[in-house]
């Protein structure tokens, strides 16, 4: 039996539901008097600001428990959105139409309710006494729900344990309300901004470590889902890597910020060395050689020590769904308060329904992708691979060469692709500097900012990333 996070109709069961544990039965949570204040309330105001209220509070007719307050609650409603005015007697009539008068008790039942209170100050109070009960009476059936499930479950435990959470979730979503806020707010913010930026004082996203790309973006910034494409063997992950580390282990007075991975073609230990070594500047060759001088090992030793503690969590399960990453991330940044996760990479991501195509699979999981990124607010950088078309025409990657879908491009705030530039020949001083290799860097799409290009240094015997020094 699936877990349903948000019921499409209301809980119409008896109003005493049987403890299966106790065997005792139990009134659901409810407030009677708090539904016919609220509905009361609504023909005092005349259905305007009260209605509206509510409507911002998420409460909808199945909010109520009795029946006839819901049926009432679903023609205020109707009568709202036609721009009607409201009263008992339109009301009245509104209900005679559809035939449900005499599921309210008739007009007689309308003035009974009517007559509950004097005046409509209340009506906030009433609002979330009705809101709390009907949130109380979800997480009662969800409960059972997930009970039943348990007992019956078939699909994969991971996917059924993120189904309870997600549903969970969405409950507690429920209780918060986001409404418009005035212009002189964000004025304000504005102003700060401002001023934050010509005093040189300017808050930053999590910096990426190079120069020219924090020159365009300022950052990885919360909520943002960022694309950093490539073909395959470019040196995406070593990049990706490259960022982790710049946030774990900041230059000068900045703190350390919590990054987690998902590594689903590394192991975590081959992450480890690789990051080992490039930031002890070793080649990992001479290790395996077993050449390794002295200085390599002392170098080693210190940069294992600063990576003991830097605040980094490596999750490399290889069959993991976005359901599972969602799941795993939500509980880490619970614990451990997270500035950036990192996926390495989409399209390793397995889809929740092998049945649906996988284009459709790329799209789902780039959506959860991007609903991570907001529910967490933190920065997502997520790996993900080009086509060939790139290769084969002879040109440099653009956006519609991102693999399998088109969603990625719609849901990404940020695309960057790491582009190897076609040598002239084996001499070009430009392209092949001994070790060093000049990648290119295109900022292909930013929605908060410009785009551009970017020059980068590849140090080939420490996969490591520098930012570019052209030579005279």
């Amino acid at each position: 039996m699936p877990i349903e996070s948000k019921p499409n109709k209301r809980d119409s069961g008896p109003i005493s539901v049987a403890d299966s544990s106790s065997g005792i039965s139990r009134i659901q949570p409810h407030s009677l008097e708090a539904e016919e204040g609220l509905l009361a309330a609504c023909f005092i105001d005349g259905g305007r600001e009260v209605l509206t209220d509510c409507i911002e509070r998420k409460i909808s007719a199945e909010c109520f428990y009795k029946p006839s307050h819901e049926v009432l609650f679903i023609a205020l409603l109707e009568l709202y959105q036609i721009g009607d005015p409201i009263d008992e007697i339109i009301l009245f009539e509104h209900l005679k139409k559809t035939g449900k008068e005499e599921a309210v008790g008739g007009i007689n039942g309308i003035y009974a309710i009517r007559d509950r209170i004097e005046t409509a100050i209340h009506s906030k109070y009433f609002a979330k006494i009705v809101h709390e009960k009907y949130l109380l009476r979800r997480m009662i059936r969800t409960s059972r729900e997930t009970i039943d499930s348990c007992y019956q479950q078939q699909e994969d435990i991971e996917v059924f344990i993120e189904k309870i959470e997600q549903s969970i979730f969405e409950i507690s979503h429920d209780r918060i309300t986001e409404g418009a806020k005035p212009l002189k707010e964000a004025i304000e913010k504005a102003e700060l901004n401002i001023q934050s930026i010509l005093t040189g004082k300017q808050d930053h996203g999590v910096d990426s470590g190079f120069k020219d790309l924090d020159g365009l973006t300022y950052g990885f910034h919360p909520g943002e889902m960022v694309v950093l494409a490539a073909r395959p063997s470019v040196g995406k992950t070593s990049l990706a890597m490259n960022f982790a580390e710049t946030a774990i282990l900041p230059k000068g007075s900045k703190k350390p910020i919590g990054v987690l991975v998902f590594s689903l073609e590394m192991t975590a230990a081959q992450l480890a060395n690789r990051m080992m070594c490039g930031r002890a500047r070793v080649d990992f060759k001479r290790i395996r050689d077993n050449v390794a001088s002295k200085q390599d090992h002392n170098s080693l030793v210190q940069s294992g020590l600063e990576f003991k503690k830097a605040p980094l969590w490596i999750d490399d399960a290889s069959n993991s769904s976005i359901l599972d990453i969602r799941a795993k991330a939500r509980r880490v940044h619970t614990k451990h308060p997270l500035g950036l996760i990192i996926i390495d990479y989409l399209q390793l991501i397995r889809g929740t329904d092998a049945r649906v195509q996988r284009e459709q699979q790329i799209a789902e999981i780039s959506r959860g992708i991007k609903g991570m990124a907001k529910e967490l607010d933190i920065p997502v950088v997520v790996l993900s691979q080009l086509n060939r078309d790139s290769e084969r025409e002879n040109r440099s990657p653009r956006l519609s060469d991102l693999r399998e879908s088109g969603s990625i491009e719609q849901d990404a705030d940020v695309v960057m692709m790491l582009h190897r530039p076609k040598k002239k020949d084996d001499d070009d001083m430009d392209n092949n500097l001994g070790d060093v290799e000049h990648l290119k860097l295109i900022l292909a799409k930013q929605r908060n900012g410009p785009i551009g290009e970017i020059d980068l240094a590849f140090i080939r015997r420490y996969t490591r990333f520098e930012n570019f020094h052209r030579q005279n």
